[in-house]
């Protein structure tokens, strides 16, 4: 098995980026939005997850995820919150990845669908948890809060990435 060697930029922007994915993590506990639905969040960190996919690629992304959620999760949350976020994160992150690998869906559509998976990932893991199928009636509220979600982080992903990408570019230029 062959080591594969990280240099110490790679390093410094995933730190970076797991920083920030904290830092939208807290941010977005001090806002007091009720939406009516437990867990139901903006999910300001996941613009650094979609930033990560696309700007350094899925392991990356996998990296910065699951730092973050356990982080986060430690921080200002407790085991539930790191397990849903865990079940809701993972399954996002896997079918963004494949989707993206496709290349033929914009990174709206991708985010739209990573943000819907996020939800139905949580819900599944409630279903189990609390062992009761009735859950399943939450399905149009997440789907359609998922598609909200998912949209804004991906307007806001296609507005950044360019000037990220030339950021990090021209970084390496030097």
């Amino acid at each position: 098995m062959k080591k594969q060697k990280i240099s110490a930029k790679t390093v410094a922007l995933l730190a970076m980026m797991i920083a920030l994915a904290l830092v939208f993590s807290y941010v977005e506990t001090l806002i007091p939005i009720n939406f009516g639905i437990p867990g139901v969040k903006l999910g300001l960190a996941n613009l650094v997850i979609v930033a990560a996919l696309y700007l350094i690629g899925g392991k990356e992304a996998f990296l910065v995820s699951v730092v973050r959620i356990f982080l986060s999760g430690f921080m200002f949350g407790n085991l539930a919150s790191i397990m849903y976020s865990l079940a809701g994160g993972l399954l996002s992150l896997a079918v963004m990845l494949i989707l993206k690998k496709t290349d033929k869906l914009s990174i709206l559509a991708v985010s739209v669908l990573g943000g819907i998976c996020h939800n139905i990932g949580q819900l599944i893991v409630a279903i189990l948890v609390v062992e009761n199928l009735k859950l399943i009636f939450y399905v149009p509220v997440l789907l359609i809060s998922g598609f909200v979600t998912g949209l804004l982080i991906g307007i806001v992903s296609r507005v950044i990435l360019p000037a990220v990408r030339r950021a990090y570019a021209a970084d390496s230029a030097h």
